[in-house]
Protein backbone atom coordinates (compact mmCIF):
# COMPACT_ATOMS: atom_id res chain seq x y z
CA UNK A 1 0.00 0.00 0.00
CA UNK A 2 1.86 3.13 -0.94
CA UNK A 3 1.64 7.05 0.30
CA UNK A 4 0.96 8.25 -2.91
CA UNK A 5 -2.55 6.49 -3.06
CA UNK A 6 -3.75 8.62 0.01
CA UNK A 7 -3.56 11.96 -2.54
CA UNK A 8 -6.63 14.35 -2.94
CA UNK A 9 -6.21 17.62 -4.64
CA UNK A 10 -6.63 20.16 -2.01
CA UNK A 11 -6.94 24.29 -2.89
CA UNK A 12 -5.09 26.46 -1.34
CA UNK A 13 -7.98 28.68 -0.77
CA UNK A 14 -9.85 25.62 1.11
CA UNK A 15 -7.64 25.90 4.11
CA UNK A 16 -8.52 27.92 6.89
CA UNK A 17 -6.14 30.15 8.14
CA UNK A 18 -8.29 31.69 11.11
CA UNK A 19 -10.47 30.50 13.28
CA UNK A 20 -13.73 31.04 12.94
CA UNK A 21 -15.46 34.55 14.38
CA UNK A 22 -17.96 32.24 16.62
CA UNK A 23 -16.06 28.93 17.91
CA UNK A 24 -18.85 25.84 16.80
CA UNK A 25 -20.19 28.12 13.75
CA UNK A 26 -18.44 25.70 11.23
CA UNK A 27 -19.79 22.93 8.99
CA UNK A 28 -20.32 19.66 9.42
CA UNK A 29 -20.42 16.58 6.98
CA UNK A 30 -21.98 13.49 7.82
CA UNK A 31 -20.39 10.17 6.46
CA UNK A 32 -22.14 6.99 6.89
CA UNK A 33 -18.90 4.39 6.23
CA UNK A 34 -21.84 1.01 5.61
CA UNK A 35 -23.09 2.81 2.26
CA UNK A 36 -21.36 6.19 1.29
CA UNK A 37 -23.69 8.24 1.64
CA UNK A 38 -23.39 11.84 3.03
CA UNK A 39 -25.10 14.95 4.18
CA UNK A 40 -24.15 18.54 4.91
CA UNK A 41 -24.75 19.65 7.86
CA UNK A 42 -23.58 22.15 10.40
CA UNK A 43 -21.08 21.32 14.26
CA UNK A 44 -23.81 22.61 16.41
CA UNK A 45 -26.45 19.95 15.00
CA UNK A 46 -24.29 16.98 16.21
CA UNK A 47 -26.71 16.34 19.26
CA UNK A 48 -29.05 15.46 16.30
CA UNK A 49 -26.39 12.58 15.25
CA UNK A 50 -26.08 11.15 18.67
CA UNK A 51 -28.09 8.82 21.31
CA UNK A 52 -29.02 9.19 24.93
CA UNK A 53 -26.37 6.23 26.34
CA UNK A 54 -24.04 6.87 23.54
CA UNK A 55 -20.33 7.52 25.14
CA UNK A 56 -18.73 10.51 23.54
CA UNK A 57 -14.63 10.33 24.29
CA UNK A 58 -13.38 14.09 24.50
CA UNK A 59 -9.12 14.33 25.15
CA UNK A 60 -8.05 16.48 27.61
CA UNK A 61 -4.87 17.39 26.83
CA UNK A 62 -3.58 21.07 26.81
CA UNK A 63 -1.45 22.59 24.38
CA UNK A 64 2.04 24.09 25.41
CA UNK A 65 2.76 27.45 24.06
CA UNK A 66 5.76 25.89 23.33
CA UNK A 67 7.47 28.00 20.13
CA UNK A 68 10.57 29.89 21.18
CA UNK A 69 12.18 32.46 19.77
CA UNK A 70 15.80 32.48 20.51
CA UNK A 71 19.37 33.67 19.42
CA UNK A 72 22.90 32.60 19.26
CA UNK A 73 25.76 34.46 20.96
CA UNK A 74 26.56 36.13 17.30
CA UNK A 75 22.94 37.61 17.51
CA UNK A 76 21.47 35.01 14.83
CA UNK A 77 17.91 34.47 15.29
CA UNK A 78 16.42 31.10 15.89
CA UNK A 79 12.78 29.14 16.38
CA UNK A 80 12.51 26.46 18.85
CA UNK A 81 9.46 24.11 19.74
CA UNK A 82 9.43 22.31 22.76
CA UNK A 83 8.48 18.90 21.80
CA UNK A 84 6.90 16.40 24.15
CA UNK A 85 9.13 14.42 26.74
CA UNK A 86 9.17 10.98 27.10
CA UNK A 87 10.18 9.13 30.10
CA UNK A 88 14.08 9.93 31.29
CA UNK A 89 15.09 10.90 27.83
CA UNK A 90 16.59 14.27 27.39
CA UNK A 91 14.02 17.26 26.06
CA UNK A 92 13.93 17.60 22.23
CA UNK A 93 13.13 20.82 20.09
CA UNK A 94 12.23 21.11 16.43
CA UNK A 95 14.30 24.05 15.50
CA UNK A 96 14.71 26.27 12.44
CA UNK A 97 18.05 27.22 10.72
CA UNK A 98 21.23 26.11 11.41
CA UNK A 99 22.72 24.62 14.60
CA UNK A 100 24.97 22.52 15.90
CA UNK A 101 25.96 20.31 18.90
CA UNK A 102 27.48 22.50 21.68
CA UNK A 103 25.26 25.77 20.62
CA UNK A 104 23.99 27.47 23.38
CA UNK A 105 21.17 29.86 22.55
CA UNK A 106 19.06 32.58 24.61
CA UNK A 107 15.63 32.99 24.88
CA UNK A 108 13.90 36.09 23.97
CA UNK A 109 11.45 37.58 26.51
CA UNK A 110 8.16 38.98 25.81
CA UNK A 111 9.06 42.30 27.14
CA UNK A 112 5.93 43.63 25.63
CA UNK A 113 3.74 42.26 27.86
CA UNK A 114 5.40 43.62 31.01
CA UNK A 115 7.91 41.05 31.56
CA UNK A 116 11.53 40.87 32.57
CA UNK A 117 13.56 39.95 29.93
CA UNK A 118 14.54 35.77 29.80
CA UNK A 119 17.98 34.96 31.20
CA UNK A 120 16.70 31.34 30.33
CA UNK A 121 19.27 29.52 27.77
CA UNK A 122 19.25 26.39 26.03
CA UNK A 123 22.10 24.10 25.04
CA UNK A 124 21.90 21.81 22.10
CA UNK A 125 23.41 18.31 23.03
CA UNK A 126 22.81 16.63 20.20
CA UNK A 127 21.50 17.10 16.64
CA UNK A 128 19.50 14.18 15.70
CA UNK A 129 18.33 14.99 12.37
CA UNK A 130 15.22 15.71 10.55
CA UNK A 131 15.11 18.97 12.21
CA UNK A 132 15.12 17.46 15.89
CA UNK A 133 18.04 18.35 18.24
CA UNK A 134 18.53 17.09 21.91
CA UNK A 135 18.63 20.01 24.44
CA UNK A 136 19.02 20.91 28.29
CA UNK A 137 17.80 24.03 29.63
CA UNK A 138 18.70 26.28 32.74
CA UNK A 139 15.40 25.39 34.22
CA UNK A 140 12.42 22.57 32.93
CA UNK A 141 11.62 23.53 29.41
CA UNK A 142 8.22 23.34 29.57
CA UNK A 143 8.33 25.95 32.22
CA UNK A 144 10.43 28.22 30.12
CA UNK A 145 7.83 27.51 27.21
CA UNK A 146 4.82 28.28 29.61
CA UNK A 147 6.53 31.69 30.46
CA UNK A 148 8.26 32.92 27.09
CA UNK A 149 6.56 30.62 24.31
CA UNK A 150 3.78 31.61 21.51
CA UNK A 151 1.02 29.00 20.38
CA UNK A 152 2.79 26.42 18.09
CA UNK A 153 0.41 27.04 14.93
CA UNK A 154 0.84 24.26 12.31
CA UNK A 155 3.18 25.53 9.99
CA UNK A 156 1.16 25.39 6.83
CA UNK A 157 -0.61 28.75 7.98
CA UNK A 158 1.93 30.84 7.11
CA UNK A 159 1.32 33.82 10.04
CA UNK A 160 2.64 34.49 13.66
CA UNK A 161 -0.13 33.13 16.27
CA UNK A 162 -2.22 36.20 17.33
CA UNK A 163 -4.28 37.01 20.71
CA UNK A 164 -7.10 35.13 19.57
CA UNK A 165 -4.94 31.83 18.62
CA UNK A 166 -4.36 31.81 22.84
CA UNK A 167 -7.89 30.67 23.23
CA UNK A 168 -9.04 29.07 20.01
CA UNK A 169 -6.05 26.91 19.58
CA UNK A 170 -7.39 25.00 23.06
CA UNK A 171 -10.07 23.06 23.56
CA UNK A 172 -12.86 24.70 26.36
CA UNK A 173 -11.95 22.01 28.81
CA UNK A 174 -8.34 21.96 28.00
CA UNK A 175 -6.35 20.44 31.61
CA UNK A 176 -3.72 18.41 30.92
CA UNK A 177 -0.74 20.22 30.08
CA UNK A 178 1.68 18.41 27.31
CA UNK A 179 0.41 19.01 23.76
CA UNK A 180 2.71 20.21 21.23
CA UNK A 181 -0.36 20.18 19.01
CA UNK A 182 -4.25 20.68 19.73
CA UNK A 183 -6.77 17.92 18.91
CA UNK A 184 -8.08 19.96 16.02
CA UNK A 185 -11.89 18.14 15.67
CA UNK A 186 -12.40 19.32 19.16
CA UNK A 187 -11.71 22.99 18.68
CA UNK A 188 -14.84 23.63 17.15
CA UNK A 189 -16.53 22.13 19.87
CA UNK A 190 -18.46 24.54 22.50
CA UNK A 191 -20.27 23.98 26.20
CA UNK A 192 -23.32 24.90 25.23
CA UNK A 193 -23.19 22.06 22.35
CA UNK A 194 -21.40 20.09 25.22
CA UNK A 195 -24.65 20.70 27.74
CA UNK A 196 -27.35 20.02 24.88
CA UNK A 197 -25.81 16.88 24.49
CA UNK A 198 -25.44 15.96 27.91
CA UNK A 199 -28.99 16.74 28.62
CA UNK A 200 -30.02 14.30 25.69
CA UNK A 201 -28.73 11.67 27.15
CA UNK A 202 -25.14 11.03 25.89
CA UNK A 203 -22.17 10.34 28.09
CA UNK A 204 -19.15 12.74 27.97
CA UNK A 205 -15.69 11.20 29.13
CA UNK A 206 -12.18 12.20 28.84
CA UNK A 207 -8.90 10.93 28.53
CA UNK A 208 -5.07 12.42 27.54
CA UNK A 209 -3.09 12.50 24.57
CA UNK A 210 -0.32 14.66 24.54
CA UNK A 211 -0.01 15.36 20.48
CA UNK A 212 3.34 15.22 19.76
CA UNK A 213 6.48 14.91 17.31
CA UNK A 214 4.44 12.93 14.24
CA UNK A 215 1.77 15.49 13.83
CA UNK A 216 4.85 17.79 12.35
CA UNK A 217 6.66 15.09 10.84
CA UNK A 218 5.79 13.96 6.43
CA UNK A 219 5.87 10.47 6.08
CA UNK A 220 9.30 9.34 4.30
CA UNK A 221 8.74 5.98 2.94
CA UNK A 222 6.82 5.04 -0.27
CA UNK A 223 4.77 2.20 1.58
CA UNK A 224 2.94 2.60 4.26
CA UNK A 225 3.82 -0.31 5.84
CA UNK A 226 7.54 0.74 6.41
CA UNK A 227 6.58 3.78 8.11
CA UNK A 228 7.26 3.94 12.08
CA UNK A 229 4.86 5.66 13.96
CA UNK A 230 5.91 7.91 16.63
CA UNK A 231 4.75 7.46 20.25
CA UNK A 232 2.76 9.67 22.30
CA UNK A 233 1.92 9.72 26.12
CA UNK A 234 -1.67 8.23 26.97
CA UNK A 235 -4.10 8.02 30.00
CA UNK A 236 -7.30 7.03 30.35
CA UNK A 237 -8.86 7.17 33.69
CA UNK A 238 -10.52 3.92 35.11
CA UNK A 239 -14.25 5.87 34.47
CA UNK A 240 -13.56 6.17 31.10
CA UNK A 241 -13.37 2.65 30.52
CA UNK A 242 -16.24 1.90 32.78
CA UNK A 243 -18.67 3.98 30.32
CA UNK A 244 -17.12 2.17 27.73
CA UNK A 245 -18.02 -1.07 28.98
CA UNK A 246 -21.29 -0.24 29.71
CA UNK A 247 -21.53 1.26 26.79
CA UNK A 248 -21.05 -2.35 24.10
CA UNK A 249 -23.00 -4.38 27.13
CA UNK A 250 -25.94 -2.12 26.10
CA UNK A 251 -25.17 -1.84 22.56
CA UNK A 252 -24.44 1.94 22.37
CA UNK A 253 -22.13 3.78 20.73
CA UNK A 254 -18.74 4.90 21.36
CA UNK A 255 -17.75 8.04 19.98
CA UNK A 256 -14.18 9.06 19.64
CA UNK A 257 -14.02 13.32 19.43
CA UNK A 258 -11.01 13.21 17.00
CA UNK A 259 -8.09 10.89 16.03
CA UNK A 260 -6.07 10.99 19.21
CA UNK A 261 -8.88 9.85 20.72
CA UNK A 262 -9.43 6.92 18.29
CA UNK A 263 -5.80 5.52 18.40
CA UNK A 264 -5.95 5.86 21.79
CA UNK A 265 -8.88 3.69 22.41
CA UNK A 266 -7.38 0.84 19.44
CA UNK A 267 -4.38 0.86 21.27
CA UNK A 268 -5.96 0.08 25.19
CA UNK A 269 -7.95 -2.35 23.08
CA UNK A 270 -5.09 -4.08 21.36
CA UNK A 271 -2.46 -4.27 24.41
CA UNK A 272 -5.06 -3.31 27.01
CA UNK A 273 -2.72 -0.63 28.47
CA UNK A 274 -4.66 2.23 30.41
CA UNK A 275 -1.50 4.33 30.02
CA UNK A 276 1.68 4.96 28.52
CA UNK A 277 3.08 5.50 25.34
CA UNK A 278 0.90 4.90 22.59
CA UNK A 279 2.60 3.93 18.71
CA UNK A 280 -0.26 2.61 17.10
CA UNK A 281 -0.27 3.38 13.26
CA UNK A 282 -4.04 3.15 11.80
CA UNK A 283 -4.28 2.64 8.38
CA UNK A 284 -6.63 0.78 5.53
CA UNK A 285 -6.57 -3.54 6.67
CA UNK A 286 -7.20 -1.99 10.35
CA UNK A 287 -10.07 -3.62 12.32
CA UNK A 288 -11.47 -1.03 14.96
CA UNK A 289 -12.75 -3.19 17.45
CA UNK A 290 -14.00 0.31 19.87
CA UNK A 291 -14.50 2.99 17.70
CA UNK A 292 -18.20 3.15 16.73
CA UNK A 293 -18.51 6.84 15.57
CA UNK A 294 -15.50 9.06 14.68
CA UNK A 295 -15.97 13.29 14.62
CA UNK A 296 -13.21 14.77 13.17
CA UNK A 297 -11.76 17.67 10.99
CA UNK A 298 -10.12 17.44 7.65
CA UNK A 299 -6.75 16.04 6.77
CA UNK A 300 -3.90 16.80 4.82
CA UNK A 301 -2.95 14.73 1.64
CA UNK A 302 -0.86 11.97 2.66
CA UNK A 303 -1.04 12.49 6.15
CA UNK A 304 -1.34 9.30 8.49
CA UNK A 305 -4.39 10.93 9.90
CA UNK A 306 -6.00 10.68 6.33
CA UNK A 307 -5.04 7.03 6.74
CA UNK A 308 -6.65 6.38 10.24
CA UNK A 309 -9.75 7.90 9.02
CA UNK A 310 -9.68 6.21 5.71
CA UNK A 311 -9.37 2.89 7.77
CA UNK A 312 -12.43 3.81 9.26
CA UNK A 313 -14.58 5.43 6.42
CA UNK A 314 -13.42 3.48 3.86
CA UNK A 315 -11.09 5.17 1.03
CA UNK A 316 -13.46 5.20 -1.58
CA UNK A 317 -16.54 6.78 0.80
CA UNK A 318 -13.65 9.20 1.79
CA UNK A 319 -12.34 10.34 -1.28
CA UNK A 320 -15.68 11.42 -2.70
CA UNK A 321 -16.90 13.02 0.60
CA UNK A 322 -13.55 15.08 0.56
CA UNK A 323 -14.08 15.84 -2.93
CA UNK A 324 -17.87 17.33 -2.23
CA UNK A 325 -16.56 19.45 0.42
CA UNK A 326 -13.81 20.63 -1.62
CA UNK A 327 -16.33 21.46 -4.13
CA UNK A 328 -18.95 22.76 -1.66
CA UNK A 329 -16.66 24.89 -0.20
CA UNK A 330 -15.86 23.32 3.22
CA UNK A 331 -12.79 24.90 5.46
CA UNK A 332 -10.21 22.29 5.59
CA UNK A 333 -7.06 21.61 8.28
CA UNK A 334 -6.64 22.64 11.99
CA UNK A 335 -9.39 25.71 12.11
CA UNK A 336 -11.70 24.27 9.48
CA UNK A 337 -14.97 22.92 9.31
CA UNK A 338 -15.54 18.59 10.40
CA UNK A 339 -17.19 15.38 9.27
CA UNK A 340 -18.74 12.43 11.54
CA UNK A 341 -18.51 9.32 10.16
CA UNK A 342 -20.63 6.95 11.12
Amino acid sequence: MLVSDFNYDLPDERIAKYPPKERGSTRLIVLHKDTGEYKDSYYRNLDQYLDAGDVLILNDTRVMQSRLYCELPDGRKRELVVLEKHGDEPERVMYRGKLHDGDVLSVKGRDTEGRAPSHDHIRILQILGNGIAAVESNRPLAAIAEDYGVVPLPPYLHREASASDIERYQTVWAKNMGSAAAPTASLNMTTDLLDRLKQKGVIIRYLTLHVGLGTFLPIRTDNIEDHKMHSEWFNIPETTISAIQAAKASHHRVVALGTTVARTLEYYAKTGQTTGEDDIFIYPGFKFQLVDALLTNFHAPKSTVLMLASAFAGWENLHAAYDHCVASGYNFLSYGDSMLIC
